[in-house]
């Protein structure tokens, strides 16, 4: 059975941004930022539109003027609605900053790289600034539901949420939680819990992860050390409310009970450097992807602590009672373990990202600004469906 081969796509510019249009239902589309330093040269956004019919890939190019795209994120309500944090330099300083942006319509779709200082410029809808913390943003997270217009920022000490209505198209401070501990350590990086009414955000800071309420602004859980070294990533499983992943610079990815926080469900060691990314699949969560800085993509398979452990998709309750002479059989023609390593790549993989539209084809995006698109192998992707 014959995979599909990956389609590349090289950007001009380094790129370490990338995210799936995650309002987009009809078409498989990705946004990639760019890094570029050059000052002759401004950092663009650029659309993915993927054929997979043809397996071709077609691209709209924005500008985005105000620095260099560290992070990128899509509105789940408005597929022209987009999020940056980027390097905003001057002559005296830099600073990360956070902003929202909407994508043109009304352009000439034919501008090629050859003539993109031509591009449509994004629109600048309103800046992530509050006068409590002016501190680097390292994030952005939009609300999981995809029927609310709340957007959370992470700076170094702060968890800012923002209405992004009500206050006529500016971001309007609704909340924030400050992070105060002995020695003033800083946040890295967080993932909105889509669980549990959307209520909770999990962030990481150095080699620990701390889970919080935003109602009452408290911590409500945290795992000391998580990881050996700093902490990189976090992603929810979308099917079973109290597993998350995290990966980070001791080259492994762990999931975790945020119940049960003492120790690991499960520790993957396959890559031989910083693990960067990692992210559920949205309808499997039996797959899971990895990037790092090896330059390789691991797809895994965690179907041990899925929510389709024996073929089919189970809540908590139902796992205890599923233990018959059926179940066991078709639980043992997939077992836990890699699934495919893909080795496209020449640079660190900063980035990966599944289609919301195809849940069996995923982007990844590495420094020197290839994307790739891959897909499940057909073999893995059967096993699933029968």
């Amino acid at each position: 059975m014959e995979d599909d081969a990956p389609v590349i796509y090289g950007l001009e510019f380094q790129a370490r941004a990338l995210t799936a249009q995650v309002a987009e239902s009809d078409a498989i589309h990705f946004l990639v930022g760019t890094q570029s330093l050059s000052l002759k040269c401004e950092n663009q956004v650029h659309q993915i539109d993927f054929d997979d019919e043809n397996n071709i890939i077609n691209k709209n190019v924005f500008l985005h003027r105000e620095g260099e795209i560290w992070s990128i994120s899509a509105s789940p309500c408005d597929k022209q609605i987009l999020a940056t944090v980027y390097n905003k330099t001057s002559q005296s300083k830099a600073e990360m900053q956070a902003a929202v942006w909407k994508m043109p319509t009304n352009f000439d779709s034919t501008i090629s790289d050859d003539n993109a200082a031509n591009a449509p410029t994004l629109e600048l809808l309103t800046k992530l600034e509050s006068e409590e913390d002016n501190s680097d943003v390292k994030c952005v997270l939009w609300h999981p539901s995809g029927e609310n217009t709340d957007i959370i920022s992470l700076t170094d000490n702060h968890i800012m949420q923002w209405d992004l209505e009500a206050s006529g198209g500016t971001a309007k401070l609704s909340s924030s939680i400050v992070f105060e501990a002995k020695g003033k350590p800083k946040f890295t990086c967080a993932q909105w819990n889509p669980h549990h009414n959307c209520t909770q955000v999990v962030t990481a800071n150095d080699t620990s992860i701390r889970g919080w309420d935003l109602r009452t602004k408290q911590q409500v859980y945290i795992i000391e050390n998580a990881h050996g070294q700093l902490v990189r990533d976090l992603d929810f499983n979308p099917n079973k409310q109290y597993y998350l992943a995290s990966c980070g610079d001791d080259c492994k990815t762990r999931f975790w009970d945020i119940r049960h926080t003492d120790k690991p469900l499960v520790v993957l060691s396959d890559h031989s450097h910083w693990v960067w990314n990692v992210r559920y699949n949205h309808f499997h969560d039996q797959l899971v992807l990895t990037s790092s800085s090896d330059s390789r993509v691991i797809l895994n398979n965690a179907m041990s602590i899925s929510s389709e452990p024996f073929g089919h998709q189970m809540d908590d309750d139902d796992e205890e009672d599923a233990e018959n002479e059926e179940d066991v059989k078709e639980r043992s023609t997939m077992k836990d373990g890699v699934i495919s390593v893909y080795e496209e790549h020449e640079d660190s993989v900063y980035a990966v990202a599944w289609s919301t539209v195809d849940p069996w084809l995923f982007a990844s995006l590495s420094y020197d600004g290839r994307l790739v698109i891959n897909r499940v192998p057909r073999a893995t992707k059967y096993q699933i469906l029968l």
